[in-house]
């Protein structure tokens, strides 16, 4: 695949591109995989049709449409870091002196990219984010004024936001994914899974009640055995529910057998890049009513080069999670549905040649006058930062588990 092909397609009638990529289980076919579980230890599996066979298949979801645009982003954020790419970043540091842990949220890991209200609550320039001259862009974002959007964040274009915490609540302006990926476990048959733990200390249950110690310190556990140390004065509470020692995390946990993973005849990753989407946004400069056509098609180019660049960075990374290590049995290939009708073009993609399409693309579209900023620092309030100090006191988070 090369830059000009990228335009063509862009420019063209053409609806998408399309990567299927299949995989086995690290542990090789037939070994168990763990997919995500979701509220009241769920599975999300469901029926399917075979489109080879019109038979009915049962599946499970392995990795989720949103789940995968996170890892497409962090996969941007790494090349970032490397040098790779040089994308337009948000970012907000999270370092004061008194914080128990210091950390940093770009706009590639916040969960509302650039709408997130972290940025909302941080300041540029001496002023609350949106109330600065770059935080104003995203007042006028529409469809067809994608102009400043593209410079400040252009993932946003790519993966689709909405701004419900902007002063226009729910009414704030939306944008469509362009890019949707996800995993899916064909024939999947549910297992068991096991538990069970041998405390070497040998402390049995009937050892005595464990109550929350009243003044805690560093010299003592925060449990008692004794219940005038006990907080609660003539009513002594137990530590979590009934005092056991399993309430401290010690003695045996009972073996037991439940639900969990699945075997399957392979799992199927399918990402989908809309050119139609992209062909709808328009990029007018400089405050115009409308939009050059040069000027749009080296956005679109350049938004298309970064959502195959993220599928294809992506893949490289496909240990999902503890169980749920998945082996590629196919190179990354993109398809081009163009024509119906007609087989689509196919072409192979590394990670390299990614990057490389990427940064041509980006430099095109800067010769065509489009913004393209690097590193937006913002700066956390003072209420902010306070509000995460407080949440990151270990009396907040016992609190909220209680």
């Amino acid at each position: 695949m090369d830059l000009q092909t990228i335009q063509e397609a862009v420019v063209s009638n053409a609806a998408a591109f399309r990567c299927i990529t299949r995989y086995q289980p690290a542990g090789g076919p037939g070994d168990k995989v763990f997919p995500p579980t979701y509220e009241g230890g769920q599975y999300a599996t469901e029926s399917r049709i075979n489109p080879d066979t019109g038979e009915i298949r049962e599946c499970v979801l392995l990795d989720s449409v949103a789940s995968q645009a996170n890892r497409m982003e962090l996969a941007l954020l790494a090349a970032r870091r490397s040098g790779l790419a040089n994308l337009p970043l948000l970012e907000v540091r999270f370092d004061r002196d008194d914080l128990p842990r210091k950390f940093t949220v770009t706009s590639l890991e916040a969960p509302h990219r650039i709408a997130d209200a972290l940025f909302r609550d941080s300041r540029l320039d001496g002023k609350m984010f949106r109330a600065s001259d770059t935080g104003k862009l995203l007042d006028h974002a529409r469809i067809d004024n994608a102009a400043g959007l593209f410079g400040i964040c252009p993932t946003a274009l790519l993966f689709g936001f909405w701004d419900s915490t902007g002063p226009r609540g729910g009414l704030g302006v939306k944008f469509q994914r362009a890019i949707t990926s996800e995993i899916v476990g064909h024939d999947a048959v549910l297992g068991k899974k096991t538990a069970s733990r041998i405390d070497p200390a040998s402390i049995r249950v009937g050892a005595g009640t464990l109550y929350q110690r009243e003044n805690e310190s560093d010299e003592y556990p925060r449990w008692t055995l004794e219940r005038e140390q006990a907080a609660g004065g003539s009513r002594p509470r137990t530590l979590g529910r009934d005092g056991r020692p399993s309430e401290a995390n010690h003695g045996n946990v009972t073996p037991a057998i439940s639900d969990g993973g699945f075997t399957i005849s392979e799992a199927v990753q399918t990402t989908t890049l809309s050119l139609s989407v992209i062909r709808r946004l328009r990029f007018p400069l400089n405050g115009a009513v409308d939009s050059d056509a040069a000027v749009d098609v080296a956005a679109r180019t350049a938004l298309a080069a970064l959502g195959l660049a993220a599928g294809t960075l992506a893949r490289t990374d496909t240990d999902l999670r503890s169980r749920c290590h998945l082996i590629p049995q196919n190179p990354v290939v993109w398809e081009l549905l163009d024509q119906p009708g007609q087989s689509p073009a196919k072409f192979s993609l590394g990670v390299t040649s990614a990057l490389e399409l990427l940064n041509a693309a980006i430099a095109a579209a800067k010769s065509k006058g489009l913004p393209w900023e690097s590193v937006i620092s913002l700066v956390p309030s003072d209420e902010l930062l306070e509000l995460v100090k407080r949440s990151q006191e270990p009396d907040a988070q016992s609190s909220e588990q209680d």
